[in-house]
């Protein structure tokens, strides 16, 4: 027996979540998620989940920490409240840049939040664009990796561009930026950069003819915006006529969104994995639902079908 169905959702992302619930037709379970007044996150489950297959709707995105805690208070209150199966929804994975030990005396904090969510008690993760897909492989329990291709795609293909190029803005993108222009049936472009620290980057050459062609950057995300606006104005010296961006996990963070509003990028266009704040919130920037895509992942786990075809 499956249980029945019931969608929570922590305070990262409550509109992505209803938009979830009202794609499968049910509502919100109703759960009491916040802070006591020493700043400790307080979490109630306020229904009867006996039984029940659960899935949480938490991206651990900023602020980092207090979403994956809430997470992670959240997984410990279904599971002593007897619930079936916890699946924690994560549309952004946070620390997924930490997945290596690219230095001397630095942690892998990708595996540590591996470790901490099934240790917590989740029964399954449901992820879209991680930025390491190895990442899968720090998970013991089962693991579903979405992608927001096809939203991005189909967003693209209804504006019909001519002479579109698909760019990576770095090498570590180009498996992503070759499904991106296979599917849109489009040529393919690297931009060759050097990073000088976290937060810039320096466009060094371009492989690929994008002279007098309009020119889509795609990436999994972007937090202050410098390796995509560099490579955007790289594009733009090398003759390029539009550029747009596509980005499946908006962060902007520091100076992101004023960098993007200064750089030769006409359209920014994200999905909705991760809340846009007011300040955020620019005619440049199109936001693109990804809730049908983890709403029928959602479903058909819960009905023990396939979600293979989700994948691609």
């Amino acid at each position: 027996m499956n249980g029945k169905l019931k969608i929570f959702a922590g305070n990262a992302n409550p509109d992505l979540a209803e938009k979830i619930a009202k794609y499968l037709k049910t509502s919100l379970g109703d759960a009491l998620v916040t802070t006591f007044s020493e700043g400790e996150i307080r979490v109630k489950i306020n229904e009867d989940v006996r039984g029940a297959d659960v899935f949480i709707v938490q991206p651990t995105c900023p602020p980092t920490n207090n979403n994956l805690m809430e997470l992670l208070i959240m997984i410990d209150a279904l599971k002593r409240a007897s619930a079936r199966r916890i699946t924690a929804v994560m549309p952004y994975f946070g620390y997924a840049r930490q997945d290596r030990k690219d230095q001397p005396r630095v942690p892998i904090s990708a595996k540590l939040v591996a470790n901490l969510l099934t240790v917590a008690g989740a029964d399954r993760i449901l992820t879209m664009d991680l930025h390491a897909s190895q990442i899968q492989g720090f998970f013991d329990i089962p693991l579903d990796h979405l992608f927001a291709v096809t939203v991005i795609v189909d967003y693209f293909n209804k504006k019909k561009i001519k002479n579109l190029v698909v760019a990576s803005p770095d090498v570590g993108s180009i498996k992503m930026a070759r499904a991106y222009s296979k599917k849109l049936n489009a040529q393919l472009a690297i931009v060759d950069k050097r990073r000088i620290d976290d937060q810039h980057a320096e466009a060094m050459n371009i492989l690929g003819d994008v002279k007098g062609k309009n020119i889509v950057i795609v990436d999994d995300l972007v937090a202050t915006a410098s390796s995509i606006c560099e490579a955007a104005g790289a594009l733009k010296k090398a003759g390029a006529l539009k550029i747009f961006a596509a980005v499946s996990h908006p962060i902007l963070s520091g100076p992101a969104v004023e960098r993007i509003k200064k750089s030769a990028i006409e359209e920014f266009i994200v999905t909705d994995s991760i809340p846009l704040d007011g300040k955020k919130k620019d005619p440049a920037l199109k936001v693109l639902s990804v809730s049908p895509l983890l709403g029928e992942a959602i479903r058909r786990i819960h009905s023990e079908e396939s979600v293979s075809s989700l994948f691609n």
